[in-house]
């Protein structure tokens, strides 16, 4: 007696941003494939007429509310390349039963050296002083209205102490000899970081803190956190770095912040618009260090990532429980 297997049904895939070739192949392997990102103009009227069919989405950075789902009414999953899901309305994937996965974990150290480079280059001024010298303005040896600050031994504050977090409390604790005050929920252990890492409340940990580092992943809770009062307790000359969502941070009371003395420097890799808007005073303010949301952009990081949440789709799609279905207390 012959036996045969079949295959499974190819299923209407939607991806919205662009993958690496080899995850792209690996989809359209065992499924019918549409590339339409919406953001491309030439692509939008695509996007659109495939959500009609669509029963799985993968892709990032573009925001899907009630509305757009209304219009996917077979979609089943959504795998975003991406840890966090704030474009995404929670409450109308979960009355739809629709399944939502990111890529937790494989991007924590890159975002972790980011977010500890802007650590470095805000106190130490390295973009303003590599623009004097590109700018045949090293004429002589600096003075010291140019020196910068240490960054060894100063204590760090963290706000955030999920795995983003604790990779970057252990840059500071364990490279840098730096005392580490963070902020969270409730107290975490992390053995390596025993002694070296202080659960502390927010009021104290601004007052406390030389430098003040945002992880947080942006909920209703967080968002415009950082305001008015909380830069005001900041200690004079801190810096703040901000490597989550911009959103976290209201920009006018950072920019008060800075114009009027209370913080010394700032690093930001998120804005609350994204791009920079070309008329915001961030883009060229003297004391901002300003990056285009790199947090995770390197060749290998960018990859995983896009190779972990097409695993996703893939699983989902298959019925199998998916290697990173999104979870509210694995965020960041």
């Amino acid at each position: 007696m012959n036996s045969s297997t079949t295959a499974p049904p190819r299923q209407q895939v939607l991806v919205f941003r662009e993958l690496p070739p080899d995850q792209l192949a690996r989809l359209q392997a065992v499924h019918d494939v549409t590339v339409a990102n919406p953001r491309v103009p030439e692509q939008a009227a695509a996007f659109l007429s495939a959500l009609a069919t669509t029963q799985g989405m993968i892709g990032s950075s573009y925001p899907v509310d009630a509305a757009l789902l209304e219009r996917a009414p077979q979609l089943k999953v959504i795998s975003s390349v991406s840890v966090g899901v704030d474009n995404y309305d929670l409450q109308a994937l979960g009355d739809r039963g629709i399944l939502l996965c990111h890529t937790p974990g494989v991007l924590t150290e890159t975002t972790a050296d980011t977010i500890f480079a802007l650590v470095m280059a805000s106190s130490r001024r390295l973009v303003e002083l590599a623009t004097l010298v590109r700018a045949g303005r090293w004429t002589r040896n600096i003075g010291e209205e140019l020196f910068g600050w240490d960054v060894h031994g100063k204590t760090l504050g963290i706000l955030g102490f999920g795995r983003i977090g604790q990779a970057l409390a252990r840059r500071a604790a364990l490279g840098f000899g730096m005392p580490v005050l963070y902020h969270s929920r409730r107290p975490v252990e992390v053995p390596e970081l025993a002694g070296k890492a202080t659960h502390t409340a927010l009021d104290e940990l601004l007052q406390r803190a030389d430098i003040v580092a945002v992880v947080l992943p942006l909920t209703d809770e967080t968002r415009g956190l950082m305001g008015v009062r909380e830069f005001a307790l900041m200690k004079p000359g801190a810096i703040f770095v901000n490597g989550a969502r911009g959103a976290i941070v209201q920009e006018d009371a950072l920019l008060h912040a800075l114009d009027c003395g209370t913080l010394r420097a700032a690093g930001l890799d998120v804005f609350a618009t994204e791009p920079l808007p070309p008329d915001s005073p961030l883009r060229a303010h003297p004391k901002v260090t300003a990056l285009p949301h790199i947090g995770s952009a390197t060749f290998e990081t960018r990859h995983a990532m896009a190779e972990l949440a097409t695993s996703n789709l893939l699983q989902a799609l298959a019925g199998e429980r998916p290697t990173a279905a999104f979870a509210p207390s694995c965020a960041r």
